[in-house]
């Protein structure tokens, strides 16, 4: 019998991780508590449960006296002689109790008292597993909806996508396998309750660690990140090596290590911009890919005057003004884009001294700039529909 507990805990420490110890230490308080449902108290019972072997004993300490007056207190000195002729009045005896005494009720108690401190230890286990986790990404399956929730299985435990942590018109099919990060995990009665997001900016961070090995051992380092999920993420990356291009490492061989991520996020456009502690040029490389003019950046208030050729201002706004947006939450500067026109009507161009040594530059599609551009860009509308400047969350 011993032989098959002993198994019996090996095993739940295997599967539950459980440690045996915890458990040995519950059987042995489910043998007092078993010993108080039959004799009404435990003050002087002990148990112990050999921690090799499965053996256990559960016995009384007795004081020998001449007049027993508490029986479960105490013992005759005549009746301690018959277990050993050296006891006198004033020693203690340690009598054995048999477990098979016990009632049913006390067995039972016994019983639950074991279960009750498995499942505690359970949760306790879980919870500490995805605790360490938290802020992490892990993968999961897709288990089924509740409402417009789902349900995600990782692995030991379920945990919740909330509808306000999924990325607009994205949808899962039952055990389809997502990547998701851990936002947080609380202690419940219940067991761990874990939620989930798929929006969250660290998971674009977490992702490209996973993909990125220069990003994971610290060469690459991410500096920031923008996102609006399902839609476009800027990240400013700077390198740790100067022999290590940081824009180069995250996008990978014709785009393979980017794609990766992009394909995981369902389509998301994820612009990568060196990172740069002149503002002026953070801020010039955030609004990629507009190009940029002039930059005039307070580092004081955190604002910033920007100035691009009149053509490129559709695209440096972005559409419905999400470019903008996005370098302003990059860069926690308030950005305010002007056109070269809009600048120079309002006397900004000539109160920072710019002198109009750009016209006459060969603009990115090879022809000269004179002010105006005569092509057609028709990826971003002209009509953005929001007010500048724009101020970063």
């Amino acid at each position: 019998m011993n032989n098959e507990l002993m198994e019996a805990l090996n095993q739940l420490e295997k599967e539950k991780d459980v440690s045996k110890d915890v458990l040995l230490e519950a059987i042995e308080n489910s043998l007092l508590t078993a010993c108080k449902t039959h004799f009404g108290k435990t003050d002087n019972i002990k148990a112990h449960v050999d921690r090799e072997t499965g053996d256990f004993e559960v016995y009384a300490e007795l004081e020998v006296v001449e007049e027993v007056e508490d029986p479960s207190l105490q013992i005759a000195l005549e009746e301690a002689r018959t277990l050993s002729g050296q006891y006198h009045v004033g020693d203690v005896v340690r009598k054995e109790i048999k477990s098979k005494e016990f009632g049913r009720i006390a067995t039972q108690n016994a019983k639950n008292v074991i279960l009750q401190k498995i499942r505690e230890e359970e949760r306790r286990v879980l919870f500490n597993q995805f605790d360490g986790k938290q802020r992490e990404v892990v993968t999961g399956v897709v288990q089924r909806y509740f409402g417009k929730n789902i349900s995600v299985n990782l692995g030991k435990c379920d945990a919740m996508l909330s509808e306000n942590e999924q990325i607009r018109d994205e949808s899962f099919r039952p055990n389809e396998r997502i990547k998701v990060y851990i936002l947080e995990v609380k202690d419940t009665t219940k067991g761990p309750r874990i939620l989930l997001s798929r929006t969250h900016p660290e998971l674009v961070k977490r992702l490209f660690e996973a993909e990125v090995a220069e990003v994971r051992d610290g060469t690459v380092e991410i500096r920031g990140i923008a996102r609006e999920a399902g839609s476009r993420t800027k990240m400013a990356v700077a390198s740790n090596d100067p022999d290590v291009d940081p824009v180069g490492a995250c996008v990978g061989v014709n785009g393979s290590r980017v794609n990766t991520i992009v394909d995981e996020l369902k389509g998301e456009k994820i612009d990568i911009i060196p990172w740069s502690d002149n503002s002026a040029i953070l801020i010039e490389n955030a609004l990629s890919p507009a190009k940029v003019i002039c930059v005039v950046a307070d580092d004081d208030e955190k604002t910033a005057q920007v100035i691009v050729p009149d053509y490129q201002l559709s695209l440096a706004i972005g559409k419905e003004g999400q470019n903008a947006r996005l370098a302003a939450r990059l860069t926690g500067y308030k950005i305010d884009i002007k056109s070269e026109t809009q600048a120079r009507e309002s006397g900004l161009l000539e109160e920072i001294g710019y002198d109009a040594a750009y016209e006459g530059e060969y603009d990115d599609y090879g022809e000269i700039y004179d002010g105006e551009y005569a092509g057609e860009y028709s990826e971003y509308p002209d009509e953005y529909g929001q007010e500048y400047p724009y101020q970063p969350e």
